[in-house]
């Protein structure tokens, strides 16, 4: 399949989740830290062959999943319906532009790079292709008592994400009449199509019950590296400029002055977060000699470093940022601080950390010339 064709990744993500219990459904209730159905978000937008990512929520789920994606690269949100199939039909309405589609289950999270170029390297000879795992548990039929041993040859467990020609998969739509469909293989096959079969992946256990969810947050963890990264900035103190520091505006009689707002606090954490994904620093991203980050709200350089790491596959477990001044008082504002430093990476508060110091008079800061700033971010990678 030529480089130059066009996939769509379709997130299912509709379901009501009743079976996995909790406040909300299962697809937006947190797994490592952040909402199930970002870890699939974030799995397409690491890979480059995907060119756009549709998710399918149900209806009275907008808020929720608006919430959920964040900054995340999202085309569309769309809204499914009463059926699976549905769903997928509301997705491949929103996916016109592309060649080929891959349609997932948000309760599958863990979707790995390799699985994904399975099904592409597929769909350069084949029209449809999914993953499947062979059954190696012995199988009984039976209610109350065993009955007998179903034969395992030939069965085979088949996940998502399923990839199809789009044309071909909106044509089995068209044509399926038989009620609720398991997947969309089922539904291609009734066209007469052959459905190929590529390696699958045991991280991709449906999560579906409570007891799930453990399992699936011990799944990641053994998967996953802590790694820290470390930042440090100094602005000085000028007449005439705002203060911003650590995501908020505060009253004082000078501001910090710099290219952009100049908070000292979140240029250390964006460097910190940086430093810990091992992806250049704050200068790499976004260069002083670059006229249109003038003025800007550092806020956007942080929630930059947070959705890269995200989009690697990666969590942010725990940022601490401390603060060198005389002046102002952090005290009063550090709880302003820790809500907006939190909301700008998608974190609890208790995983964020402010603290401020000074030098007892010594240098510049204890001139108050100028305000510094150091951070720590601590992070979970996939093991490479």
């Amino acid at each position: 399949m030529p480089p130059a064709m066009t996939i769509a990744a379709i997130i299912v993500a509709a379901g009501k989740g009743e079976r996995a219990g909790g406040a909300c459904p299962k697809q937006f209730a947190n797994l490592a830290g952040r909402p199930m159905v970002t870890h699939s978000i974030s799995a397409f937008a690491a890979h480059p062959r995907i060119s756009q990512i549709i998710l399918v929520v149900g209806a009275g789920q907008e808020a929720m999943a608006k919430d959920a994606v964040g900054h995340l690269p999202v085309d569309a949100i769309v809204i499914g319906g009463a059926e699976r199939q549905d769903s997928v039909r509301a997705g491949l309405m929103a996916a016109k532009e592309a060649q080929f589609v891959l349609i997932h289950d948000a309760a599958r999270p863990f979707l790995s790079a390799q699985v994904i170029n399975r099904l592409i390297t597929a769909l350069e000879t084949e029209a449809a292709a999914v993953p499947v795992l062979p059954v190696v548990d012995t199988l009984a039929r039976g209610t109350d008592a065993l009955g007998p041993v179903v034969d395992r040859s030939g069965l085979m467990r088949i996940q998502t994400p399923q990839a199809f020609c789009r044309t071909i998969l909106e044509k089995a739509h068209e044509a399926w009449g038989a009620g609720p469909a398991t997947d969309d293989a089922q539904m291609v096959r009734a066209l007469g199509t052959q459905v190929a079969q590529v390696a699958g992946d045991k991280m991709l256990e449906k999560i579906t019950l409570p007891e799930d969810f453990a399992e699936a947050e011990a799944r990641l963890a053994a998967r996953l590296v802590t790694r820290t990264g470390m930042g440090f900035d100094v602005h000085r103190l000028a007449d005439g400029e705002e203060l911003w520091l650590g995501g908020i505006q505060i009253d004082h009689s000078q501001g910090l002055a710099g290219h952009s707002d100049a908070d000292v606090a979140l240029h250390a954490l964006t460097d910190a977060l940086l430093g810990a994904l091992g992806d250049g620093d704050i200068g790499t991203h976004f260069p002083p000699s670059d006229p249109q980050w003038r003025g800007a709200r550092s806020d956007q350089f942080v929630r930059h470093a947070a959705q890269l790491i995200r989009t690697a596959g990666g969590q942010i477990d725990h940022v601490d940022v401390t603060l060198i001044c005389e002046a102002p008082k952090i005290g009063p504002h550090r709880p302003a601080m820790r809500t907006a430093i939190a909301d700008m990476l998608g974190i609890s508060e208790r995983c964020v950390s402010v603290k401020a110091t000074t030098t007892e008079r010594l240098g510049f800061t204890g001139r108050g010339e100028g305000i510094a700033a150091q951070a720590i971010a601590t992070i979970r990678m996939p093991v490479e």
